[in-house]
């Protein structure tokens, strides 16, 4: 078990810091909010609600919530246009911070990727430090599936990323702060996780979190120290 002081000077000292998105960077779940544009809410908040929880493989799941949802490229276009994410508090002055540092900072999300570069260009975030799922359309526009191949489709997702940027970059110390178990799973190859629960509390990883915060500021005030 780690200390909290070493946790501390382990984020104080980070190269690079991983965000979750949904609940975590953003307020909503972007894959709910997408269902309730589509007309689709219930049934799918509910199986989010349990692949969240980590009773369901991410991949099968996304795979069942998108199948009900049926998302044209226009519907995701309408929907970042007509109810675009609304940003945790704390966060744009957090990843300012950061990167002020020079620390990289990357957004990692099971999420869908028209809606986190979005996500990212408010945060001063280049697309190329997103890493998110693809959906496909038919040439009319029409939902064709998602990108399978990306790493973010699958269970564990998270954390290959983690590693492969360390293998890209060479970072010696990777943080991964988010609100869910895929985001807790991907620690190691993070060096630590930071669960956030100032969005939604999942039970499984206040308890099992080394370190929890329900507030960005938290963080900012240990850079701050």
């Amino acid at each position: 078990m780690v200390s909290h002081s070493e946790l501390r000077k382990l984020f104080c000292s980070a190269d690079a810091v991983c965000f979750d998105v949904d609940s975590t960077v953003i307020r909503e779940e972007g894959i709910d909010e997408l269902a309730k544009f589509c007309g689709v809410e219930d049934a799918v908040s509910e199986m989010t609600r349990r692949a969240m929880g980590g009773a369901v493989p991410f991949k099968a799941a996304l795979t069942e919530r998108l199948a009900l949802i049926q998302p044209s490229r226009e519907q995701v276009q309408r929907l970042i246009a007509e109810h675009p994410p609304h940003l945790t508090p704390g966060i744009r002055e957090l990843v300012s911070r950061l990167q002020e540092r020079n620390v990289q900072v990357f957004l990692i999300s099971g999420g869908f990727r028209s809606i986190v570069e979005h996500v990212a260009s408010k945060l001063n975030i280049p697309s190329t430090n997103v890493f998110a799922n693809r959906l496909k359309f038919y040439f009319n526009g029409e939902y064709a599936g998602f990108d399978e191949m990306q790493p973010t489709a699958e269970s564990g997702g998270k954390g290959k990323v983690i590693k492969l940027l360390k293998e890209k970059f060479h970072f010696k110390k990777i943080i991964m702060i988010g609100d869910g178990a895929t985001d807790m799973e991907a620690c190691p190859p993070a060096d630590v996780f930071i669960g956030f629960g100032g969005n939604v509390i999942r039970q499984q990883v206040k308890d099992n979190a080394e370190w929890y915060i329900t507030d960005f500021v938290e963080l900012l005030g240990e850079l701050e120290e």
